[in-house]
């Protein structure tokens, strides 16, 4: 055994891991395929196979063979690598590796969200970082799914959760084909000689291919009632088209529970011939993959009836079967292929609704040459634009991505450390020129966020809120006066009343306002005429529109009349907090000194135990909010 991973490691670059017949097959045949797989595509097993669930002998396997994977990953894994935990089958493999290593993600196919048992799967699958799903769909469920004590928001990359100071992300990245490897499959010798024989075979007929498993959920029983369907409705064709069916391996039991084999013996019992078989019915034993990519080449339709599935990878494969005829595809509703756009060039059907279906065949082949022409290219500008390179290039970046992002966020504070004057004022004293950036809110100026403050605002504008104290314009003033120094005040607050008024009293100091949303720039000299020479205010993003603000700003006001809503010239700042009118936002244990302290001793108020309760969510509002 051990000479055999030495050998492997050394010719393939990749470690075996060993895992028992019989622990194997109580593993995957039982546990992935009886429970896991039905429940992932929304199909509730019997009660049985899940009730007792933490008892069962498959779910204990489930578990030796996931801790197999961690011994043998924890053992090879070295500083930098990245491990990549593809599917469910290895669901609990995350939590088994979290303590050794971090920087790995998850690609899965759709959320358990109907298993009884789904949060205890769920937690150790949030251990990794990004969470990859095939279809956007599931997004949202598993971003739901870890309960109260999960807090999720979303951004425009994807869903980012945050449990116990970790955060995870939840992406979506379909899964794809390797395109250039299949082109150089199917210009093999024997794909064209088994294409050749197919033609002379099926002369003059229409050939419907298919290939799935025999598991209910593939839905291969809906889509030959269909076929009947249409048989019966277009006796016309009757003897001219033909279904061949590719059944892919499966269990005896999920075989039985499919019953397909009933509606062939029907369907053959009423329109075969001596010299016509309407359904061709063969077990992937019995086709080579030279031989399927020959059925894809000579078809006149390809067919997918799933009741419920991620990316139908064979539906990629039929398209670039087809670059030369341009035939049409048909695909239910309820896979994840359809989900995207490129994909909707396709006829798609309800596998439930077995006369629309029977009529997607019919149009399927009898729809002009300049019709399927048209809708084939989509069909391939997708395929060859998701593929399977790009799938991994955009998963292993948004894992890393997602590495960074959490290394810098956990980051303890008091980790940092402390400013080194002794070192820095030297440094400072002897330097020919210097950049400074500093932040107004919350480092020179701790703004008054009371309810008497806000009103005061809003009133007449004035007040606290927005007035800066005489030590923070000092500070600039001291600052600005060095020609050595350049400085920059970063702000989210709007231009209007304080940011003006520091542009006015410190002119050297160059401003961001609202977040990068507008820049003035610093006064370099002066003009005869008393003008500043460059000093102005520049708008950032006058390209952008901002009609959203109105209804946004109205919905808030409505919704939430106990709040606070300031309108900024492009953004809506909504402070939801309440509180004793004439109360003072208490400091934070963890507040930050700033120059209020240092050039005057900051005044102590005193507040009850039940007013401090009232600002528990004050207090992070004022952190966010400025």
């Amino acid at each position: 055994m051990c000479k055999n991973s030495d050998k492997r490691r050394d010719t393939c670059d990749s470690v075996p891991v060993w895992i028992p017949d019989g622990e194997f097959q109580s593993c995957y045949d039982e546990f992935c395929h009886q429970v896991l797989w039905p429940c992932l595509h929304y199909a509730v097993p019997d009660a049985p196979k899940t009730k007792c669930f933490y008892e069962s002998a498959s779910f204990k396997q489930y578990r030796f063979v996931d801790q197999r994977f961690a011994d043998v990953i924890t053992e090879n894994y070295r500083d930098g690598n990245t491990t990549w935990v593809n599917d469910y089958r290895l669901m609990l493999l995350p939590a088994l590796l979290r303590s050794h290593h971090n920087c790995f993600g998850t690609h899965w196919f759709l959320p358990p969200r109907c298993l009884p048992f789904f949060r205890n799967l769920l937690m150790p699958f949030c251990e990794s970082l990004p969470k990859g799903i095939q279809v956007e769909g599931p997004v949202a469920p598993v971003s739901t799914g870890g309960g109260a004590e999960k807090e999720w928001s979303e951004s425009a990359e994807g869903r980012k959760g945050k449990e116990k100071e970790r955060f995870v992300d939840v992406g979506v990245f379909p899964m794809g084909i390797d395109v250039n490897s299949l082109r150089e499959k199917k210009r093999q010798p024997e794909v064209q000689y088994w294409v050749q024989l197919l033609r002379q075979r099926y002369a003059g007929m229409k050939l419907i291919v298919g290939r799935d498993k025999l598991d209910e959920i593939q839905g291969v029983r809906h889509k030959l009632e269909a076929f009947e369907h249409f048989l019966k409705a277009n006796p016309e064709f009757q003897g001219k088209v033909v279904l061949i069916q590719v059944a892919l391996q499966t269990t005896e039991s999920n075989e039985l529970a499919g019953g397909v084999s009933d509606v062939v013996a029907r369907i053959s019992a009423a329109f075969s011939t001596l010299t016509y078989q309407p359904v061709v019915f063969l077990h992937v034993q019995e086709v080579t993959f030279s031989q399927y990519l020959a059925l894809l080449t000579v078809a006149d339709a390809f067919m997918v009836t799933s009741l419920r599935e991620g990316m139908a990878h064979q539906t990629h494969e039929y398209v670039e079967c087809q670059e030369e005829r341009n035939r049409a595809l048909i695909l239910s509703e309820f896979t994840g292929t359809y989900s995207y756009s490129g994909f909707r060039s396709c006829f798609a059907v309800n596998p439930y609704d077995t006369r629309g279906t029977a009529k997607a065949v019919y149009q399927a082949l009898t729809m002009s040459d300049e019709e399927a022409a048209s809708r084939w290219q989509d069909l391939h500008n997708h395929v060859v634009t998701q593929t399977a390179q790009a799938f991994t290039t955009s998963f292993l970046t948004r894992c890393l991505h997602a590495h960074n992002e959490h290394a810098s966020l956990s980051t303890d504070p008091s980790l940092v450390p402390s400013l080194d004057l002794p070192r820095l004022i030297p440094k400072y004293r002897h330097s020919a020129s210097r950049l400074i950036f500093v932040d107004l809110e919350g480092c020179l100026w701790v703004r008054d966020m009371s309810k008497s403050a806000m009103m005061e605002m809003f009133r007449s504008g004035k007040g606290p809120m927005v007035e800066l104290p005489e030590a923070t314009m000092w500070v600039l003033e001291s600052m600005a006066d060095d020609p050595k120094n350049e400085i920059w005040v970063l702000s989210g607050l709007p231009v209007k009343v304080a940011l003006e008024r520091v542009a006015e009293r410190v002119p050297k100091v160059g401003i961001v306002a609202e977040n990068g949303c507008f820049v003035k720039t610093r006064e370099i000299s002066k003009k005869s005429g008393g003008q500043s020479n460059g000093a102005r205010w520049i708008n950032m993003v006058a390209s952008l529109g901002f009609a959203w603000k109105g209804p946004c700003v109205e919905i808030l006001n409505y919704r939430t009349p106990a709040s606070f809503v300031e309108e900024r010239a492009t953004s809506v700042v909504w402070r939801f907090w309440t509180g004793p009118p004439d109360s003072t936002a208490p400091i934070d244990d963890d507040a930050t000194t700033t120059t209020n302290d240092i050039c005057f001793p900051p005044v102590k108020t005193a507040t009850s135990p039940s007013s401090d309760s009232h600002y528990s969510d004050r207090s992070w509002a004022r952190r966010q909010a400025a």
